[in-house]
């Protein structure tokens, strides 16, 4: 019971704060308002599905009305019947209350899975912006490298006409070039689709707002508080208390029957030797006892069997999703420290560039360097600087991955 208790309270908290860096503001903002209706819609149904669950062990009371009108021998006759009638359980040998448990259990699972399906249209969200962000840092790089190839280009044709070169590293400059310039128009391509994802998920302008930013989790931190796990712990409590109502289902049962029955017939006719006599009747009364029933059914062990075998289940589905997601951490892990390294070599190269580029401008000043020589080196240092934003980005998108399961019990 106190992990069911403990189950509800992560599951309620489910739409709290996605990222660490987000101060408890919910990321509901980055999908659409049609989007965020339909989770609505769904946290209605599950609300209401639950509690007609929860009711059904109370029988309903059953109300009968009939009204007839006929005329044997040639008099009109009527006749009204009125009922009102009753079947309620009162003992299932557990069910009753293992049932009210089983449809508790099964609301906080379907509104785990709820959480879980929002959760990953949040990260798919969040995942297009970044990567649209990305991209555009990618078009700025590639304009610096086209730049630089057209200075490439210039440098190679004064060498071709001064007789320096032949025109085979000219050509090579060309086709440089007009690589780059590709390049560059398929990056645009795929910024263009990326934007339009991102506005089939999102109502916002995707070039005012801004990414979130996710700090390290550690794997504890990743595991205890893991929404995936929740919901799969919420469909073992699901599973177990639906064993425990089939079993029920199978044992004695009592029933409280009551009722109250109500006729009214005028003008019955009925023949008395040679005369036809009618009179008028009227009846009340009322009922109520005890009722016992015990099934015995064929596929009661085969039932029963199968229920047990949904609760194993779901306890190895669990274990087995732990280990997947351990996997998963050490591989994010392992990604990031990938890019960290990426990171540390283009910070290197920033520093390279930087101390060439001031040597450079010196050279330039004194004569020995070319304004050509300065302005690559000033292009590639802000390629690198770019390098470092698209590796951090990267670095983020590994991170989502964790972030997409993670409920970190925030407002």
């Amino acid at each position: 019971m106190k992990a069911l208790k403990l189950l509800i309270l992560l599951c309620l908290s489910s739409n709290a704060a996605l990222f660490a860096s987000e101060n408890n503001n919910t990321l509901d903002k980055f999908i659409s308002s049609y989007k965020k209706l339909q989770f609505q819609y769904d946290d209605e149904k599950n609300e209401a599905q639950s509690s007609k669950l929860r009711d059904s062990w109370i029988a309903p009371l059953q109300l009968n009305y009939s009204y007839k009108k006929s005329n044997p021998y040639n008099t009109k006759q009527t006749s009204q019947n009125a009922a009102i009638r009753m079947n309620q359980p009162i003992f299932q040998s557990g069910g009753i209350y293992y049932g009210i448990k089983f449809a508790n259990a099964s609301k906080y699972y379907t509104k785990c899975s709820i959480a879980v399906a929002k959760r990953k249209m949040i990260k798919d969200t969040v995942s297009v912006l970044m990567q649209i962000k990305q991209t555009q840092l990618k078009v700025k790089k590639q304009k610096l490298q086209i730049e630089n190839a057209k200075i490439n280009l210039e440098q190679k044709k004064e060498e071709y006409f001064s007789g320096q070169l032949d025109s085979g590293f000219l050509d090579n400059a060309i086709i440089q070039k007009n690589v780059a310039i590709s390049a560059l128009y398929d990056i645009e391509t795929a910024k263009e689709k990326l934007v339009s994802s991102f506005h089939t998920l999102s109502d916002l302008d995707y070039k005012k707002v801004t990414i979130p930013h996710l700090e390290l989790l550690s794997n504890k931190e990743f595991i205890t508080h893991n929404l995936v796990l929740h919901k799969n712990e919420a469909e073992i409590q699901k599973n177990r208390y639906n064993k425990n109502v089939t079993v029920a289902k199978y044992l004695p049962k009592v029933n409280l029957t009551a009722g109250y029955n109500w006729s009214l017939t005028t003008n019955q006719a009925f023949q008395v030797g040679q005369k036809v006599v009618s009179n008028s009747n009227e009846l009340a009364y009322y009922d109520y006892g005890l009722s016992v029933s015990i099934p015995i059914d064929i596929n009661t062990f085969r039932d029963i069997e199968s229920a047990k075998v949904d609760y194993l289940k779901a306890e190895v589905v669990q274990k087995d999703k732990q280990r997947e997601l351990n996997y998963l951490y050490e591989q994010v892990m392992h990604n990031i420290k990938k890019f960290d390294k990426k990171i540390a070599l283009s910070n290197e190269n920033i520093e390279l560039y930087s101390k060439l580029l001031s040597d450079t401008k010196k050279l330039f000043s004194a004569g020995y360097k070319t304004e050509y020589d300065v302005k690559t080196l000033k292009n590639s240092l802000q390629i690198q600087n770019i390098d470092t934003e698209i590796y951090e980005i990267d670095k983020q998108l590994e991170l989502l991955n964790l972030y997409e399961m993670y409920a970190n019990g925030g407002e």
